[in-house]
């Protein structure tokens, strides 16, 4: 409305700081939302990489990084249950990384066998290139291009230590970066079991794959008949279940989803000040609309319509501001993930905002006494 557009741009000073605090809030909803989005999705990449439809761990497990050891014999127990076409191994574990300056770091190492799925890091020959039908290297490591500086590596290949035995890293990766401070290591699956010290009795997960015509959820349950001492999940549930253990049960997780619902508070308290008091400096020509005979409707709509009015420049400039900012901290947080729909989202929820705080000061605007501006 066109009374309302005056309002604000009556004092251009209020509708700058009215705007200003808008563009924070959404900014800070937006940044919030892409640290707690990354953390969900960097917890749960180690199962999503893969293309098996099923996955079969301990009792108890929880989380890929957090495994605990499974019989190896389980595996071909899993082959003989009708509607199983492979079943692949994989290994998770803590070990020591020894750096090329001497210096020694924690690190997870994940070995798999080959065939978990063409998007999973595995060491292969002519790294980097077409893996078709190439070979799984030997004492071959895989790390992330953020944990580069971590670990001391400047080019790659270069040859290093794994739990006291000789290993050489011979590339990087990109988006596995991690997200609990401890790097990632990648190896094939038989070095990866040398590495950790580990029996041949002994496996970490196992991964199904179903044979073509057979419905998933029908050989789940066959394999868990078949396995009642193991958990088993498909794909899609052992990797929500991962992302329920990192938000609720760490204290990494609860503190990005409060950290996330306190930028929604400090936004509408931020926008409802402001709107508030924007409001109460024109008090006295709502005085005046009421003593004229404008109705309560008339005057809501007015106060709604500033509020929409800063909400759709503030969010616009917000907006403007997250992208760069987020690219920037991406250098100190490799995780952080901004999904389309999160900006998209957050103007509607701005424009919530912005509604929910004019809703908050129109109490006053349309219970102003019209008597006022005849005192004035």
């Amino acid at each position: 409305m066109r009374l309302a557009w005056r309002n604000l741009s009556h004092d251009r000073i209020r509708f700058l700081v009215t705007v200003v605090g808008i563009a924070f809030a959404v900014f800070l909803m937006v940044f919030q939302g892409s640290l707690l989005t990354g953390f969900i999705r960097t917890a749960s990449k180690g199962i999503d990489l893969t293309d098996g439809d099923i996955w079969i761990c301990a009792r108890g497990v929880d989380c890929f990084e957090f495994a605990t050891p499974l019989p190896n014999r389980f595996r071909d127990l899993a082959m003989g249950v009708p509607g199983v076409g492979r079943v692949y191994r994989m290994v998770v574990g803590f070990t020591v990384l020894q750096k090329p300056a001497g210096y020694q770091q924690m690190v997870l190492l994940v070995g798999a066998e080959d065939g978990v799925g063409p998007a999973f890091p595995i060491p292969h020959q002519n790294q980097g290139q077409n893996q078709t039908g190439s070979a799984v290297m030997t004492e071959a490591l895989l790390i992330d291009q953020s944990n580069t500086a971590a670990l001391g590596i400047s080019a790659t290949p270069v040859h290093t230590e794994l739990a006291f035995q000789r290993a050489r890293t011979v590339g990087t990766i990109d988006n596995f970066a991690s997200f609990f401070g401890t790097p990632y290591v990648f190896s094939g699956y038989p070095d990866a079991i040398r590495y950790l010290g580990m029996t041949p009795e002994q496996t970490f997960f196992l991964i199904a794959r179903v044979a073509p015509g057979y419905d998933v959820q029908s050989v789940k349950k066959r394999l868990q008949a078949e396995l009642p001492e193991a958990d088993v999940w498909t794909r899609h549930e052992f990797s929500r279940r991962a992302r329920i253990f990192w938000i609720l049960k760490t204290g990494a997780g609860g503190a990005l989803l409060t950290a996330a619902l306190l930028g929604f508070l400090v936004g509408l308290v931020v926008v409802s000040q402001n709107i508030y008091a924007t409001t109460m400096e024109n008090i006295e020509e709502f005085a005046t609309l009421k003593a004229i005979g404008a109705s309560r409707r008339y005057i809501q709509r007015i106060v709604l319509s500033q509020g929409l009015f800063s909400g759709v420049v503030g969010s616009s400039l917000g907006l403007a501001a997250t992208f760069p900012l987020v690219n920037a901290v991406r250098g100190g947080i490799p995780w952080v993930y901004t999904p389309w729909w999160l900006p998209v989202g957050m103007i509607g929820v701005g424009l919530a905002m912005c509604a929910l705080a004019s809703v908050i000061s129109v109490r006053k605007a349309v219970t102003v006494d019209p008597g006022k501006v005849f005192r004035a």
